[in-house]
């Protein structure tokens, strides 16, 4: 299933409808153009523990990539993510 996601450079956020108007935000910050440091993730409280930061991140992920960016995980979530998913890796800034 594909989640619709927003690229919202103005507020510096990445948001992932999930369900109806639920929507999983990606906070980043951008210190270079293609360079997206990772500050905070959020799931709508009514949503934690169903997978969704999974879900997510899938969809944010290939976003980043498509833009042609790279990611400095500062959010203990996402530094786990990565951890976890070594097939993201590739995005990982050096």
């Amino acid at each position: 299933m594909m989640h619709q996601v927003t690229f919202d450079q103005a507020q510096q956020e990445f948001r992932v409808l999930l369900e109806q108007d639920l929507h999983a935000v990606v906070k980043y910050q951008q210190y270079e153009e293609d360079i997206f440091t990772i500050t905070s993730t959020k799931v709508p409280d009514s949503l934690r523990g169903k997978g969704y930061g999974k879900v997510m991140m899938e969809a944010v992920l290939p976003e980043i990539e498509r833009l042609g960016g790279k990611v400095v995980p500062e959010c203990s979530f996402v530094v786990r993510y990565f951890e976890k998913n070594p097939h993201w890796q590739h995005l990982l800034a050096s």
